[in-house]
């Protein structure tokens, strides 16, 4: 059982979903781990990720490529004299897949932020070849990105095993949060794409609802 899970955006909330399934995961039986490959600026993501699987793995183990600043990878690794090299990211994936039967993998900011000039988290997503879960944050603009993104994950050759909407306490006074909702419940439908939503403060999700 391994996926990709992936946002429309930096703060959609993928590590807070990505733990939630994590869990949900184990609880039923599976032995789930979740990684994230590259992280900056902080731990705090990859300590989330480490607690959601029982702490099997150290934030270190979860996250082997980091950067201090808190900046995107790419950026951060040239301010701090480092080099991204995807082949070593694909590697670590494949290795950890080899050891553990079901894996999470959560990438960084959206779904094409760049880790060298010619080599994107889409371009990860692909080169492991996961289903892909697609978290969107409900706030003004989640249409555009949402579809742009389920676009570009079809063109790379990969299936969006669900749209995730996750609904951030912040976000609550937008007029835009009923209409965005019906909107991706109805998308969802018509594309026979499994939706599940997350709202604030959420401790559990019903897998079901992803046909899992």
């Amino acid at each position: 059982m391994n996926f990709f899970i992936t946002g429309t955006n930096t703060n959609a909330g993928k590590t807070y979903v990505t733990a939630l399934l994590t869990q949900a995961f184990r609880k039923i039986g599976y032995p789930t781990i979740a990684l994230k490959p590259l992280a900056s600026g902080g731990w705090s993501d990859s300590e989330i990720l480490s607690a959601a699987a029982d702490h099997l793995l150290s934030p270190q183990e979860i996250t082997p490529f980091f950067f201090n600043l808190p900046l995107s990878p790419m950026q951060a690794a040239t301010a701090e004299g480092k080099t991204i090299s995807p082949q070593e990211i694909i590697s670590f994936i494949e290795r950890m897949k080899k050891n553990h039967p079901s894996l999470l993998v959560e990438g960084v900011g959206g779904w094409k932020v760049p880790l060298t000039y010619d080599f994107t988290i889409a371009d990860l997503a692909a080169a492991v070849g996961f289903p892909v879960f697609l978290v969107i944050r409900n706030q003004l603009g989640a249409k555009n990105h949402a579809l742009l993104t389920l676009e570009s994950i079809q063109s790379h050759g990969l299936t969006c095993a669900g749209i995730i909407l996750n609904h951030l306490p912040e976000d609550e006074a937008d007029p835009a949060i009923p209409g965005y909702r019906e909107f991706f419940k109805n998308f969802a439908k018509l594309h026979q794409l499994p939706f599940l939503e997350i709202f604030p403060n959420q401790k559990e999700i019903d897998l079901s609802l992803l046909s899992i």
